[in-house]
């Protein structure tokens, strides 16, 4: 009897697809949260926040969104003829 890790990912995968509004949601409330108990730290907060939503952007089901590309960063142009 042993842990079968595909399975597990599979339903993990599917909950952050069918609950990333809800998750974001999450998000912003524990961001808000921390903000108010560490201040000063408002920009390490935010970029925290900003990177756990970029990587439920990686399960996102929207037409377009590429899963490997960071927003923040230009697209590569096309090689040279």
């Amino acid at each position: 009897m042993g842990i079968n890790f595909d399975e597990l990912k599979n339903k993990a995968t599917e909950a952050l697809k069918e609950h990333g509004d809800k998750i974001e949601q999450g998000l912003d409330k524990a961001g808000d949260f921390a903000k108010s108990k560490l201040s000063g730290h408002d920009e390490q907060i935010d970029g925290a926040k900003a990177k756990a939503k970029s990587f439920l952007g990686k399960f996102d089901d929207k037409p377009g969104t590429d899963p490997n590309t960071n927003p923040d960063t230009p697209p590569t142009p096309p090689p040279a003829p």
